[in-house]
């Protein structure tokens, strides 16, 4: 595996090669612009809005679709005609309560974008789609590798795991990588999830917050390095059946959260269990064996630990 990747990464030193990012202007993509510049590649953008103004690209380089109109997006393919892809645009709030939009976007519309890359007259060497560890579902005992069965628990999840199949079928014509990152977090993400609404409270000194069940444990990254793994992962010639798992191989509950950033501050909030906010299809361990990702990209790839993730957050001006 060591020398497929030296190999490969020689490949990519030839760059620029282009790159298409679906969902640039989004929480991940803006980190993983920056990762894949710092490796050489020029970065194209794709998505559904305009782009953002502080999103830092040549406008002509950024591409207008919605990914469920399959002519729009495959004239905007064809511009781009990249050389890797990596797909992020998707619905991933678990929380979103337009349950067919899940399938929608997570599902016909990755069909749609792998149409219209398969179509291309020279399809690109790598292409990364972004599933998600929410698709092995209430898995409890010990690490979660990528052999373990999926058991989704909820219409995100299902999404997910449909698109890996769906993706299957493309195989024979693009070479596709799947990755399933678990739990990540950093700054910019949306207050609707879990660490930045915990992070909120703390930075502007509440004094209690409402939250679901603490007692939930999750294997949380730090959004720089899962950025830095995706754009690693384009070096790596896919393999056929390849899903990797993107986790820390670290699991840490919402109380073990609070409490960190409780000592970072210095400020004590009193949490509430609301009852509203506990699903009763909540995920209760989600917790990634990293060892197929440090095998493909080198055992240097690392996480920070969590307390400096939310350091980071805390104190981000």
């Amino acid at each position: 595996m060591a020398a497929e990747h030296t190999h490969s990464a020689s490949a990519a030193d030839q760059a620029p090669q282009r790159v298409l990012v679906t969902g640039l202007g989004g929480f991940t993509g803006r980190y993983v612009q920056t990762a894949l510049e710092q490796r050489g590649w020029e970065v194209w953008g794709l998505g559904a809005q305009p782009a953002p103004a502080d999103l830092g690209i040549a406008p002509q380089h950024y591409l207008q679709a919605d990914l469920m109109d399959s002519a729009a997006l495959a004239h905007a393919v064809a511009q781009s005609s990249p050389q890797a892809v990596i797909h992020l645009a998707a619905i991933a709030f678990v929380g979103h309560g337009d349950a067919d939009a899940f399938y929608r976007v997570n599902l016909l519309g990755t069909r749609h974008l792998l149409a219209a890359l398969a179509a291309l007259p020279h399809p690109p060497a790598r292409v990364l789609l972004a599933s998600s560890a929410n698709v092995y579902g209430n898995q409890t005992e010990g690490m979660l590798d990528e052999a373990t069965a999926p058991q989704p628990a909820n219409d995100y999840a299902v999404s997910k795991l449909a698109m890996e199949h769906m993706a299957r079928l493309w195989a024979h014509r693009l070479p596709i990588t799947i990755v399933r990152p678990f739990n990540y977090t950093g700054v910019g993400q949306s207050a609707d999830f879990l660490l930045p609404k915990i992070v909120a409270h703390f930075r502007r000194r509440a004094d209690r917050i409402e939250l679901g069940n603490l007692d939930v444990w999750r294997d949380f990254s730090d959004v720089r390095a899962v950025a830095d793994a995706y754009s690693r992962l384009l070096d790596v010639p896919a393999a056929v059946d390849a899903t990797v798992n993107v986790c820390s191989g670290h699991s840490h509950s919402l109380r073990e959260v609070i409490a960190m950033a409780e000592h970072i501050t210095g400020h004590t909030l009193q949490v509430q269990v609301n009852p509203a906010f506990v699903r009763t299809n909540e995920v209760k361990t989600l917790l990634g064996n990293p060892a197929r990702l440090h095998s493909l990209i080198g055992a240097d790839w690392a996480n920070p630990p969590l307390p400096d993730t939310l350091r980071w957050m805390l104190e981000a001006p």
